[in-house]
């Protein structure tokens, strides 16, 4: 069964969409299966088309998904345990006694082991097409993790040398010894994909897409940086010699340094971009549509020497720009990308997105600054664009509110002629009868929950990428409420 969903083209009429990460749906098995299904009914039942996600890949310890362990692999914390249950490869005393480590692990033993009962999507024809579809990142990408797994969990770049340095006598003595952790990750990136899809399919069989995201930027300590140090600004040690990061703006006044190693992008033109394409045609194959991270990164990107912490020492250089985007859509001629264009934004990159046709992003929690002509303000929405009433980098859309000087906030009641008592629901509101073919809200939002349902706090490291979706959320959204908003604005 071929992975790739043939396209919709998603503005062809008014949609709404919801924000919500995987990570925080409940359950305590995983997230793909009945969790994910019954989201999905949920949005499908309020007249939503749209599901959107953070990056999907695996996360470091501080949980991030914008500083994964690969560009191309799936987090398999999202795996439902209790999906393994029909084909065999778990049983009910093995979820209620083992770890979800020990138990993945079993699973693993009995697939390759022939000790289960092939389904639709686990069986070996399936696994083979799998492996074989997905060799030029999976097989860098397990090994990389069985690797740094041994080492408990040591960054890449303080490996032993012959290991740092992908010598290949090294990396096949470690094949050699470790083969079943090796395959132990191969096997958890095949259920993650079979149970991926297999939602994938569940929602566009009730009208609703996938909508994810991609960070411009990977992590230094990820398989993507060990295998392709080639394309990368690395030392001879494997220490980036400049970093990413951007300067002072709206979500952090000193500016901010992210730390991820900078892009060669000369190396990259001489080879078509192809470590690009792949990652994109990776996502393509999750998703109906997906965001690039920082596009403006693409025209110019901020550059800070990796000796010095410091955001502001950084300077715009040039991206890569006309030609990155042509190779990519030469190669990809159906890929739906949508251009995150938040913060510090010249007329080159709007000409830049422009050229391309690229939708762009407005937040109404943007748009009250006072200036009339502030392209956040519902007034001044594009068609063609996005807009939200926050993103995941924002407070909630009451908890911002709240936050709000006395003045500002008799400007955001004048605006859309409303009281203090009624927040979030106008803004909400006002959303969905803005003139951009595509709105989407965060589930928190739609809940009308205040700050402690934050998601992420930018330039912060702690208490991020944690708040869970309560339990009872279907009876505290009010799905009929929701169905009719949406119909009244006609999404």
């Amino acid at each position: 069964m071929s992975d790739r969903l043939a396209p919709i083209p998603v503005f062809s009429r008014r949609r709404a969409g919801v924000l919500l990460h995987p990570t925080a749906l409940p359950g305590i098995y995983g997230k793909l299966g009945h969790q994910a299904r019954r989201f999905t009914e949920f949005l499908a039942n309020a007249g939503m088309t749209i599901w959107q996600t953070l990056p999907t890949g695996p996360t470091h310890a501080d949980l991030s998904p914008y500083q994964s362990l690969s560009a191309h692999a799936g987090n398999p914390d999202f795996i439902d345990l209790a999906e393994l249950l029909e084909p065999g490869l778990l049983t009910m005393e093995d979820l209620e006694r083992q770890s979800r480590a020990s138990s993945l692990a079993i699973a693993g033993e009995r697939f390759y082991g022939g000790k289960y009962q092939a389904s639709a999507s686990i069986n070996h024809e399936a696994w083979e097409q799998f492996v074989s579809n997905h060799s030029h990142w999976l097989n860098d990408f397990a090994l990389f993790v069985a690797i740094r797994d041994s080492l408990e969990g040591m960054a890449w770049y303080d490996w032993p040398e012959p290991l740092r340095q992908r010598e290949s006598s090294a990396l096949e003595t470690f094949r050699d010894q470790h083969r079943g952790a090796v395959e132990q990750v191969r096997f958890e990136q095949f259920l993650f994909h079979a149970q991926w899809q297999a939602m994938r399919r569940f929602a566009r069989d009730r009208g609703v897409l996938l909508f994810g995201d991609i960070p411009i930027f990977v992590a230094h300590d990820s398989a993507d940086v060990w295998a392709n140090p080639d394309v990368f600004r690395l030392d001879t040690h494997g220490q980036p010699v400049v970093v990413a990061g951007v300067p002072p703006d709206y979500f952090s006044p000193e500016g901010q340094h992210w730390g991820n190693p900078l892009y060669d992008w000369t190396a990259m033109a001489k080879q078509n971009y192809r470590w690009w394409v792949e990652r994109l045609a990776s996502q393509r194959e999750e998703f109906d549509l997906l965001r690039i991270d920082h596009f403006r990164g693409l025209q110019a990107f901020w550059e800070i020497p990796a000796a010095d912490p410091r955001p502001i020492l950084g300077q715009w250089m040039a991206g890569p720009g006309e030609a990155f985007l042509s190779a990519c859509f030469e190669q990809l001629p159906d890929l739906p990308l949508i251009a995150e264009n938040l913060g510090v934004i010249g007329a080159d990159v709007e000409a830049l997105r422009h050229r391309f046709r690229l939708p762009g992003m407005t937040v109404m929690q943007f748009g009250f600054d006072g200036s009339a002509s502030n392209p956040h303000l519902l007034h001044n929405h594009q068609e063609e664009d996005l807009v939200y009433t926050g993103t995941h980098d924002n407070d909630t859309t009451l908890g911002w509110y709240r936050s709000l000087d006395a003045n500002t906030r008799s400007y955001v009641n004048r605006y859309l002629r409303t009281g203090d008592d009624c927040q979030p629901l106008p803004i909400v509101q006002a959303a969905l009868g803005s003139v951009s073919k595509l709105v989407i809200i965060p589930m928190q939002d739609l809940l009308g929950l205040d700050s402690d349902a934050r998601f992420n706090t930018p330039g912060t490291t702690t208490n991020n990428w944690i708040w869970q979706l309560p339990d009872n959320y279907l009876e505290r959204a009010s799905t009929e409420s929701i169905k009719e908003m949406v119909n009244l604005y006609g999404r």
